[in-house]
């Protein structure tokens, strides 16, 4: 008979924690209830494995930082290195939850099941998401079939890979989608399915080490649209950003001054991506705009938040646009 897998739950606050003054109430506090609290409020948990867990941060995911990030990454890899758990669960408020996903997609230096849940629902809602969602999630990560494909995110019965999911709706509690590529799974009250593994590198694939890193370099996010002015390209260059990335009109586009303004930003040594404002389609090289003569690298299939996390990587390792521009297409 198989050991139950040591699950380690990692608790950084968010909706899922959250806090309401009644049942019926639509504002809450996030980020309100402990670990303790969480893993008391679901029936069941401690049969699908040696469950634990600790409390790393309690904030809405809204107030997720680099810093925060590398603190996740650094005690999931101990937690692994040192044999300590089989399988870590991380509860996170939505908001930013697709980014801490993909980053410790990157990051993490095992094989071992690291799966990010939430809830759209504070824990005193009326009908609360998050406690299914955290059984489901301790499921997973307690799944021997889960090794190997990365972060996983398990929402509302669905599994997706960090590479691919977005938060696609503000309030809903089907809230997050898998364009393009589709879900990695499902998790019926802990009864798991896999419909494929993650297309790109990641984890023990991976280049990318926090091992060391005390900071993350500067890199913003800019959004185009019509009219777009040049101010912030260059206020964010004068403040000392590394890199930009351009969540651009249809494929990667920009106003003919902000195209002007990134060109001289990639002449100043920052690093331009192209990426897009819509939820789903690639961002390709020499499409609309010349980016071999402007200096530009394009987004592939990451969306500008996720192009921002892989860019911050990207520049711990190298500053060449053109080896920036293969990790697009690696990761």
């Amino acid at each position: 008979m198989r050991a139950m897998a040591r699950i380690r739950i990692l608790a950084t606050g968010g909706t899922i924690a959250g806090h309401a003054p009644s049942a019926s109430d639509p504002s809450y506090h996030p980020a309100g209830l402990s670990v303790a609290d969480l893993i008391g409020a679901v029936p069941g948990l401690r049969q699908l494995g040696e469950v634990s867990g600790e409390q790393v941060a309690q904030i809405g995911s809204q107030d997720m930082n680099d810093a925060h990030w590398l603190e996740l990454a650094g005690r999931v890899n101990a937690l692994f290195a040192q044999d300590e758990a089989d399988g870590v669960v991380i509860t996170h408020g939505t908001d930013s939850l697709e980014e801490t996903a993909y980053f410790l997609h990157l990051v993490v230096k095992s094989d071992r099941p690291v799966v990010l849940t939430g809830s759209m629902r504070p824990a005193t809602s009326l009908s609360p998401d998050g406690p299914l969602n955290l059984f489901n999630a301790v499921a997973v990560a307690a799944d021997p079939g889960a090794r190997g494909r990365g972060a996983i995110v398990v929402l509302n019965d669905d599994l997706h890979s960090a590479l691919d999911v977005t938060k696609s709706h503000t309030t809903d509690v089907q809230a997050f989608v898998s364009p393009g590529p589709g879900l990695l799974g499902t998790a019926s009250y802990g009864r798991i399915r896999y419909f494929r593994r993650p297309a790109r590198r990641h984890t023990t694939d991976s280049e990318f080490s926090v091992s060391g890193l005390a900071v993350l370099p500067r890199v913003d996010v800019l959004y185009a649209h019509a009219g777009m002015s040049t101010d912030l390209v260059k206020a964010s260059v004068d403040l000392g950003a590394r890199g930009l990335v351009v969540a651009g009109m249809g494929n990667g586009n920009v106003t003919r001054e902000a195209v002007a303004a990134l060109e001289d930003a990639v002449k100043r040594g920052v690093i331009v991506v192209r990426s897009t404002r819509l939820m789903s389609g690639d961002v390709g090289r020499n499409v609309e705009l010349d980016d071999d003569a402007l200096g530009f690298v394009a987004a592939d299939q990451l969306n500008p938040q996720k192009s921002r996390v892989l860019l911050k990587l990207c520049l711990t390792r190298s500053s060449d646009r053109a080896s920036v521009q293969d990790r697009f297409y690696l990761y």
